[in-house]
């Protein structure tokens, strides 16, 4: 078997941490629960936790959210597809948008449900994903403005998800400015500037944050405490809110190149014998019972730091244990931090039991 734990505790801590930091500087933020993949026994400690505004992409997800806790705040965070609107004005009180053309759907989707519908403008960066042209912003928003049943709460932008673009303190400052150009021509007030994700706590803890840029939406940061700058753990944080355990249901001494011929395996690799070394030399190679169904082996990393990962197959996963100190037999189980997308593999997977600590 296999599975996976949420450290409630480390949780808790990261979400102080966190809550902490936004208020001593008056944003406002929700958080991402996109990785929790609608696992409601996951979505309840986060509920738990004192969270009223919940981010994701999934409109599945928060129709569950709605159910646990109506009163939440969510939050669809991409454009919606035009075959989910009626569910999106249902179920999510903000959405992100891009498009005057979704905007329309979702005004005339909210006059039917009478409700007003919340919406955030996405502007492009420079990443390269979804947002609105700059040079557009100005004719976007005056024609958005006329629409029944919709309120616009803001504006906003994403760094750092597609093309890898940071976000830097003259990339927010030009965030700021669109406030206040569109402010000055329309005599609104924008309530809030979307600027912050995980990728943008550095900056905000380094006090290169524009002040008006008050809300944030965060989820790596939350379930795993990284700096997404260097790559390290944010002091005062816990990288290991999650743990991913995997039982041995094989240990047998074994060659470390195959034998017979050679074709490609279920992933569509092929073994090439010019990268090994070693022939004729053997290995002590354990099995775990999970594999490429549930998760990638390059998002997990053993605590033993003397195991080497060799392979997995859809659904077996092959460690070196030879050089590891620990004295292991089957039915051991062998302990794995996750990335990011690791987690998001293995809670996406039906096959990994999920657990709490």
């Amino acid at each position: 078997m296999a599975f996976i734990k949420l450290y409630r505790k480390k949780l808790q801590e990261n979400y102080q941490f966190l809550d902490e930091t936004f208020k001593s500087r008056n944003i406002e933020w929700g958080v991402v629960s996109k990785l929790l993949c609608g696992n409601k026994i996951y979505l309840k400690e986060i509920i738990a936790l004192g969270v009223r505004e919940i981010h994701d992409s999934r409109v599945s997800n928060l129709k569950k959210i709605k159910a646990l806790d109506p009163e939440i705040q969510t939050v669809y965070i991409k454009p919606p597809a035009k075959r989910s609107i009626e569910s999106i004005v249902k179920y999510a009180d903000i959405s992100f948008n891009t498009e005057i053309y979704t905007i329309q759907l979702l005004s005339d989707e909210a006059v039917k449900q009478n409700k007003t519908h919340k919406i955030i403008i996405m502007i492009e960066m420079g990443d390269l994903r979804e947002g609105v042209m700059g040079e557009e912003l100005i004719d976007f928003y005056g024609t958005i403005l006329k629409m029944p049943n919709i309120e616009i709460s803001g504006i906003g932008t994403n760094f750092n998800c597609l093309s890898g673009v940071m976000p830097t303190q003259d990339k927010l400052i030009q965030l700021s400015l669109y406030k206040q150009l569109i402010e000055a021509k329309f005599n609104i007030s924008i309530p809030f500037v979307s600027g912050g994700t995980s990728v943008t706590i550095p900056l905000l803890l380094k006090n290169a944050r524009p002040m008006a840029v008050n809300h944030f939406r965060i989820g790596e940061a939350l379930f795993f405490g990284k700096d997404l700058f260097t790559g390290n753990t944010i002091e005062g944080m816990h990288h290991d809110v999650f743990k991913l355990y995997a039982e041995i249901i094989e240990i047998t001494e074994k060659p470390n190149t195959p034998t017979g011929e050679l074709g490609e395996n279920v992933a569509g690799n092929s073994f090439s014998m010019d990268d090994v070394t070693d022939l004729g030399i053997t290995s002590l190679r354990a099995i775990l019972d999970i594999g490429l169904l549930d998760m990638q082996p390059q998002y997990i990393e053993s605590d033993d730091t003397d195991i080497t990962i060799v392979d997995a197959s859809s659904d077996m996963l092959v460690i070196d244990i030879s050089n590891s100190k620990k004295t292991y037999k089957i039915g051991d189980l062998v302990a794995f931090q996750i990335r990011y997308m690791g987690a998001l593999y293995l809670l996406n997977s039906d096959y990994i039991e999920k657990i709490i600590e």
